[in-house]
């Protein structure tokens, strides 16, 4: 499989389980800088994030604290610089940074257990 066929996107959204929606937003906003929108979303309180491409929700319930998929999420600058600011914000890094032809990664958990990937393409 080609690099080009992996960037095919599949993926219509992916929704991260927050325990507390407003601390969840102010994570995800102060990390990545978005900004996201709060809104009730049929019977869930969601922020949305992304444009132009596959975006996703922060949706409040129970944690699933590690317990899913792994996220992996375009960083504004570089993933050390997002590592950073993850950490400052109460997230914990799983690995190092780690380089793959597409670009480059590290894991964290967030504040609420989940496993974030930070990622920088090439």
């Amino acid at each position: 499989m080609s690099i080009e066929t992996q960037t095919k996107s599949t993926v219509i959204w992916t929704e991260i389980p927050v325990t507390d929606l407003a601390r969840g937003t102010a994570f995800y906003e102060e990390v990545f800088g978005w900004t996201l929108t709060q809104m009730q979303m049929g019977p869930d309180k969601v922020a949305a994030f992304g444009s132009g491409g596959v975006g996703g929700n922060l949706v409040e319930g129970p944690s699933g604290m590690g317990a899913g998929n792994v996220v992996h999420l375009a960083v504004p600058d570089t993933v050390e610089a997002a590592l950073s600011r993850a950490q400052k914000a109460g997230a914990r890094a799983e690995t190092d940074v780690i380089t793959i032809p597409p670009g480059r990664y590290a894991l964290i958990r967030d504040p609420d257990g989940n496993r974030i990937g930070l990622f920088e393409a090439a």
